[in-house]
């Protein structure tokens, strides 16, 4: 049993593509939580050595190769390069957040060069604005999300990428430009739609919607460096955000759990790029939200 179970664990590593997503979505339910299925190696570990069994001892060298494969480069350490990089502090900060002034202040701490913020609120918002205006004088703001900077911004504008059947009001995207000293890069800041668990399976039809019209408009941006921050409401490894994963590079260096802050099971806040790359991502301490924050090293270029 454990030989068995183990060349299972490998199959659906390497192949979780080939589970199919056409009935509750299963595919992309199993991606959310991939890395969590190296779990299932000490496990039958363990059985294999109470039995006493080399047959599962050597069928388990199948899963941990398969778990090596997709996620052991995120466990070593970013490099650092040194040379045109930024610093990109993405955060969905709660619009239960009681505490806004002290969000900023800790997201401020690490002293990034941009900070994304998805879930503002009207009555939020003046508190974000005053706390970080010293330290980041560009900001740009659009329904719900918005970014704040220590370069200069331009062209900031709506990023339409509201589904089908939500109302007008719902507004969750931005588009701006970062004018850095390593030259001109198209943010995007997004809050794509939650998805929910049911019996039924994974219920995440209009947050696949808002990433292909996401999709859609970097593949369209005619600004050549992209970077694009949000709480997607999944990981990378969901076939449901392959209309961005598709065109854009994701962290190559961190894991970062950022959801839910209380433990962290997995990361739906991300930051990805375009002609540049993302060296390393980790959390930062909670704040007040429900997730944790991610701080990103980018490299331009």
């Amino acid at each position: 049993m454990p030989a068995a179970l183990a060349v299972l664990t490998a199959g659906l590593l390497a192949f979780h593509r080939a589970v199919p997503n056409s009935v509750g979505r299963l595919g992309s339910l199993l991606e959310a939580f991939l890395p969590w299925l190296g779990l299932v190696v000490p496990v039958l570990l363990g059985l294999a050595l109470l039995r006493r069994s080399a047959t599962a001892l050597v069928a388990l060298l199948l899963p941990m190769a398969a778990w090596m494969y997709l996620f052991g480069g995120l466990l070593l350490p970013g490099a650092d390069t040194g040379t045109h990089e930024v610093v990109a502090v993405q955060h969905n900060v709660s619009d239960e957040n009681t505490d806004p002034a002290g969000t900023a202040g800790a997201l401020a701490d690490a002293e990034p060069d941009l900070i994304a913020l998805e879930e503002l609120t009207p009555r939020a918002l003046p508190t974000y604005e005053k706390t970080l205006v010293t330290e980041y004088p560009y900001h740009a703001v659009r329904g719900t999300v918005g970014l704040w900077s220590k370069h200069p911004l331009t062209d900031s504008r709506l990023l339409d990428i509201k589904p089908q059947g939500l109302a007008k009001t719902w507004s969750r995207g931005l588009r701006t430009v970062v004018h850095t000293p390593h030259g001109e890069v198209a943010a995007y800041v997004a809050h794509l739609p939650s998805v929910r668990v049911r019996a039924s399976g994974l219920a995440s039809a209009r947050r696949d919607e808002s990433a292909g019209r996401l999709g859609n408009a970097v593949a369209a941006e005619k600004v050549r460096s992209v970077i694009l921050l949000g709480d997607l409401n999944s990981t990378v490894d969901d076939r449901g955000l392959a209309p961005l994963t598709s065109r854009m590079k994701t962290a190559e260096r961190g894991f970062a759990f950022s959801f839910p802050a209380a433990f962290p099971l997995a990361r739906i806040d991300q930051v990805m790029t375009r002609s540049a790359t993302v060296n390393h991502v980790r959390t930062l301490p909670a704040t007040g939200s429900d997730h944790l924050p991610i701080a990103a090293r980018i490299t331009l270029g």
